[in-house]
């Protein structure tokens, strides 16, 4: 399958990687929305439940610091969530102003679910893509992503 995608804008001729990254990642996050719709979950809120299903009872800045949303969008899910009764939020015991967020069990109860999503958006991801093509562009996609973040390198002038 060699389909070309939308034709791309003039003015992102000269930055044609940057706009099928674009694409790719709008394509990717509606799918996923859709499925986490289905769960009663918003985009974002996945990525806070898998942290704290690796390590409850983190605190909201290690969890800001580990799903690298900002402290508004972070702080909005979580009260979603914790409205939902997936999680509760109280203040830390060696810190009155720290607040420590730990799953409930409806919340535990998602483990399953986000995994199977995640397995079935990964097989959509990668059914036309060879197991060598897969470490390829996650290869690739990391470099980008470090090179992008990487504020302090100057760009190619």
């Amino acid at each position: 399958m060699n389909d070309p995608g939308p034709p791309v804008p003039s003015s992102a001729r000269e930055g044609r990687l940057s706009h099928a990254v674009f694409q790719l990642a709008r394509a990717h996050r509606s799918r996923a929305a859709a499925m986490l719709r289905a769960m009663d979950l918003h985009p974002g809120q996945e990525l806070l439940l898998m942290q704290l299903l690796d390590k409850d009872g983190q605190t909201q800045s290690e969890l800001l610091a580990g799903v690298g949303l900002d402290h508004s969008t972070v702080s909005k899910s979580l009260r979603r969530m914790q409205d939902a009764g997936l999680l509760t939020r109280e203040p830390a015991e060696h810190d009155r102003r720290a607040v420590v967020v730990r799953l409930t069990d409806k919340g535990r109860a998602l483990r399953e679910p986000l995994t199977a999503m995640w397995r079935t958006l990964e097989e959509a991801s990668v059914r036309d893509l060879s197991p060598e093509e897969v470490e390829a562009f996650i290869g690739i996609a990391r470099r980008i992503e470090v090179a992008v973040g990487d504020r302090d390198r100057p760009s190619p002038s």
